[in-house]
């Protein structure tokens, strides 16, 4: 576990001395590669993360017409909330910005895609988080373990292998600046 912690702080620390201007300029090649994949094209209910710690931005594809989720920590637990541009926000667990407690539920039967942010992936599509396991906790119950996932990260964050332990779940796809680069793309 001491291996994840440096790698996490690693990470991190690579992610925050980007430069504003190129964190912008990669977060929109990054969205421009997304709206150009047919997987996410056809989506009608996507899953997504408001940007905290230099996370590439999505802000510029909520406006799509697209049915969109967000998480609020609920203890150990996501729940995913639909959220539309306008609408009320409120600071959650971490800083985070999350939907109201009382905007629409999400079932986990009527999901497309689930964009998920990365510290790091490796090339076998294992992802490196901030630590709290909720991602994996909720890709490790039999509803949600179906649903495509697509790592969101920047190409730098990209490494041939992480350390894993055996509650780690794969991811099925990846996105950066330079677009889709792994997994069922085509």
């Amino acid at each position: 576990m001491k291996e994840k912690q440096r790698l996490r702080q690693q990470f991190s620390q690579a992610r925050r001395t980007l430069a504003k201007s190129l964190w912008q300029a990669n977060s929109q090649r990054l969205c421009h590669h997304l709206c150009q994949w047919p997987q996410f094209q056809q989506a009608q209910t996507v899953l997504a993360y408001f940007s905290i710690r230099q996370e590439p931005d999505l802000t510029s594809l909520f406006a799509l017409p697209k049915v969109w989720g967000f998480p609020r920590c609920q203890g150990l637990h996501l729940t995913w909330h639909r959220w539309q541009p306008g609408e009320p926000l409120q600071q959650g667990a971490y800083g985070i910005l999350e939907p109201l407690a009382e905007a629409d539920l999400i079932l986990p039967s009527t999901v497309d895609l689930l964009l998920i942010p990365a510290l790091a992936v490796d090339d076998r599509g294992y992802r490196l988080g901030y630590g709290g396991g909720y991602y994996d906790r909720l890709l490790a119950q039999p509803d949600w373990h179906k649903i495509r996932t697509l790592g969101v990260l920047f190409a730098s964050a990209r490494v041939p292998h992480l350390p894993t332990d055996p509650w780690d779940i794969p991811l099925t796809v990846l996105v950066t600046e330079e677009g889709i680069v792994m997994g069922d793309n085509n």
